[in-house]
């Protein structure tokens, strides 16, 4: 039993903002009011003073890449999930370009079963296509009668049209969501940084906009035909949040994930932090971070996902040419959504937590947890204010360029299941 005492609860889903006492038994959120009387309860309560923190709904992240199985020097699922834990995660959904690919059966039953080992959710995505090549599709039914939570070939975009097609209506039939790495080769000169002024200073090639952009509008306009549900992966372009805004509008089934670095950095960030801030799309101008930012807010924009992306130090000391994209997102996602986006006044922090707990879950057909009676005891419990500095992670890789930033938002506690996940 776990008592939490003089928390501010703000909760999207029973809209609430009120300091309460929440209690927590078997699991579940037995009680929330005004008072709790700790000397009714059993003697072995935990209780924890909350006092000048917020109590929230777990977080969801739908985008995570725990690199298992086949890369885990660089992560695996139980220092990934010890990573979310920590920052405020209570559940994940896992990317599927492992090594082999998640597409089929035994693989993902294996990564489900370790899951089911740590101390958080740990969901598990299958592919769209065999092996990831684009040209033929998995058994989608087979994989979600075996636990996926959804299709991704997050990290190569699906260039045949008709392989799009055919997996949309398959992901139709079977209520599932469908998720998509938005980027065309040919207008990818070299990955990672932005076409514009700095790879120029750097001699790079660089990714184009255009590379996202023809892929949003294709797939957005496919996504009105099929009536499919989809997810345009961490968006990055300021003309694609505008074509994801025509899509919404024109009634296609269509959500778009944005991710803290993509709102708060822009392409100067490579000058600064190098390698640690490449990354598939890459982070661009301040014109399309200041774009994502006003899809955020009118909604446009509906998740907030971290692609956590750990590599090793030794491939991230590389050139940039050959260096792996991608940064640690897990330990920082929520402190940076309350630093670009709450603090700045952008939006209220119970909608921060729509972004990051409800929506996500709406989209994977999950049930979003709230902090009521009767609702599983996922919770966060966070210093809305409280300053740290971003260092020592619990990932295994630490190739973030927020390394040494001091950021408000300190967890102080993740429960998951009524268990303590994590404690600071």
């Amino acid at each position: 039993m776990i008592l939490i005492k003089h928390g501010r609860v703000v909760d999207p889903v029973t809209d609430t903002d009120a300091i309460l006492d929440v209690l927590v038994d078997d699991g579940k959120i037995v009680s929330v009011k005004e008072n709790i009387d700790e000397s009714l309860l059993k003697d072995d309560v935990r209780v924890i003073d909350a006092t000048d923190l917020v109590v929230a709904p777990g977080l969801c992240d739908t985008h995570v890449h725990f690199r298992d199985p086949g890369f885990t020097y660089k992560e695996d699922i139980y220092t990934g999930a010890m990573a979310a834990a920590k920052g405020g995660f209570t559940t994940v959904v896992c990317m599927a370009n492992t090594k082999p690919a998640v597409d089929n059966v035994d693989t993902l039953k294996t990564n489900l079963k370790k899951g089911r080992e740590t101390k958080i959710n740990v969901l598990q995505a299958a592919t769209v296509t065999k092996g990831m090549k684009g040209d033929e599709l998995v058994d989608m039914e087979v994989l979600k009668e075996a636990g996926a939570a959804g299709f991704t070939d997050d990290g190569i975009p699906i260039t045949d049209e008709k392989v799009l097609v055919e997996a949309l209506k398959k992901a139709k039939e079977l209520d599932m969501p469908v998720s998509l790495h938005e980027e065309d080769p040919l207008f990818v000169y070299g990955a990672g940084v932005n076409k514009g002024k700095v790879s120029e200073q750097l001699n790079y090639g660089g990714a184009s906009r255009c590379a996202e952009d023809v892929m949003v509008a294709r797939d957005v306009m496919i996504a009105a035909e099929t009536d499919a549900t989809l997810c345009i992966q961490h968006i990055s372009s300021k003309n694609s949040v505008e074509l994801v805004r025509l899509g919404k509008k024109i009634g296609a089934d269509v959500h778009a994930e944005a991710t803290p670095h993509h709102f708060t950095l822009t392409e100067d960030a490579v000058l600064k932090y190098g390698t640690n801030a490449r990354m598939n799309p890459p982070v661009r101008t301040e014109e399309d971070r200041m774009a994502i930012i006003e899809g955020i807010k009118d909604g446009t924009i509906d998740l907030i996902v971290t692609d956590h992306a750990p590599h090793s130090k030794e491939e991230k000391e590389r050139p940039i040419e050959s260096a792996p994209s991608g940064i640690t997102g897990l330990e920082t996602s929520l402190a940076l959504g309350i630093y670009s986006l709450v603090k700045p006044g952008h939006i209220t922090l119970k909608k921060l937590l729509e972004l990051m707990s409800v929506n996500p879950m709406k989209l994977y057909r999950l049930t979003p947890v709230s902090i009521s009676e009767g609702s599983v005891a996922d919770i966060v419990i966070f210093g809305e204010n409280e300053v740290w500095t971003v260092k020592d992670f619990a990932s295994k890789a630490d190739n973030s360029p927020f390394i040494g930033w001091e950021l408000p938002g300190k967890v102080h506690f993740t429960i998951c299941g009524g268990k303590i996940a994590y404690e600071a």
